[in-house]
């Protein structure tokens, strides 16, 4: 027998929505997260795009939904995943403190940040290179800062920078944003933000830390040495989905699924930002949990032969 009929790996939106829902489906049901649980909603300083819900902290959120999958019976053990297989009709997920198995496995383990790789990008990560500006943000209260993207997350953490300086310099390699149009504009009309379009940065410079960025126009490729004390990269991510090897994913590595959120290994589920989607939100991650929970009680409903017809 399994220990548990459901393993969640991941404890982000994704990972905790499956977590109520498999437990309130009467699923034995285990939560694996290496970090706290809350995924890339805990360096939300704002949430205000969540349906029904009043702008609230990301950390808030995040405690809101694991305190809510608890309540419903979901057990929480903190921990890294370092492979996931499958014998027969069961799952077995491997974690330096052992091996545990399941009927069915959500993977719901998101997606890094993807970097620029430009020269001292990773000498100076933790120097005023950051990928989170609710987390290092504070520590460059009122110096000229730099960000890099052109979607949700660039424009949000520009926002929340331009509440610590009056000069903010996004920088974003096409014409326009790909950001949500609301977004996008008041990231426009922020006055402490300055957007350069068609732009990139070619080197990160500074000996102890960063003091300067060397942008280039991608139109014409005149160059630029510009001041800066951080620069903050949002350019995508990279969904983290190594831990399954032999199951179908796109060029990007993130895993395909159905409609059900079931992947091509039967019993594995995977949701938010770890599978193909076109659009990617805490809502449609908390959405994408759901449903691989309940495909996954009813999956383990037929591996039972108890299933409902």
């Amino acid at each position: 027998m399994p220990d548990r009929d459901l393993i969640i790996v991941g404890a982000g939106a994704a990972g905790l929505s499956a977590a109520q829902y498999g437990a309130r489906a009467a699923l034995d049901t285990l939560v694996v997260e290496e970090m706290a649980p809350g995924g890339q909603a805990l360096v939300i300083d704002l949430l205000e795009n969540y349906p029904g819900l009043p702008p609230t902290g990301g950390f808030d959120f995040s405690e809101a939904m694991r305190a809510q999958a608890e309540r419903f019976g979901a057990s929480f053990l903190t921990a890294s995943v370092t492979a996931i297989r499958k014998e027969g009709d069961i799952f077995t997920v491997e974690t330096p403190e052992g091996k545990l198995t399941a009927r069915a496995v959500v993977i719901a383990t998101g997606a890094r940040h993807r970097r620029l790789d430009v020269p001292g990008e990773a000498r100076l990560t933790g120097r005023g290179v950051s990928y989170c500006a609710t987390c290092d943000g504070p520590f460059f209260k009122g110096r000229r800062m730099f960000v890099v993207g052109g979607g949700d997350a660039a424009c949000d953490e520009a926002l929340f920078l331009s509440k610590l300086a009056d000069k903010v310099v996004m920088v974003h390699r096409r014409d326009r944003f790909r950001a949500q149009k609301s977004l996008a504009e008041r990231t426009l009309s922020n006055p402490n933000i300055e957007v350069r379009f068609n732009q990139v940065i070619r080197e990160i410079r500074g000996e102890r830390n960063v003091e300067s960025v060397l942008l280039e126009r991608v139109d014409g490729g005149a160059r630029s040495e510009e001041p800066a004390a951080a620069v903050f990269v949002f350019v995508g991510s990279e969904p983290q989905s190594a831990l399954v090897a032999g199951i179908d994913k796109d060029g990007t590595g993130a895993i395909i699924t159905d409609e059900k959120m079931e992947s091509s290994l039967p019993g594995l589920f995977a949701a938010g930002d770890v599978r193909v989607a076109p659009f990617r939100q805490i809502v449609t991650a908390a959405s994408d949990g759901a449903i691989a929970a309940h495909r996954a009680s009813q999956y383990i409903d037929e591996l039972r032969g108890a299933a409902y017809r």
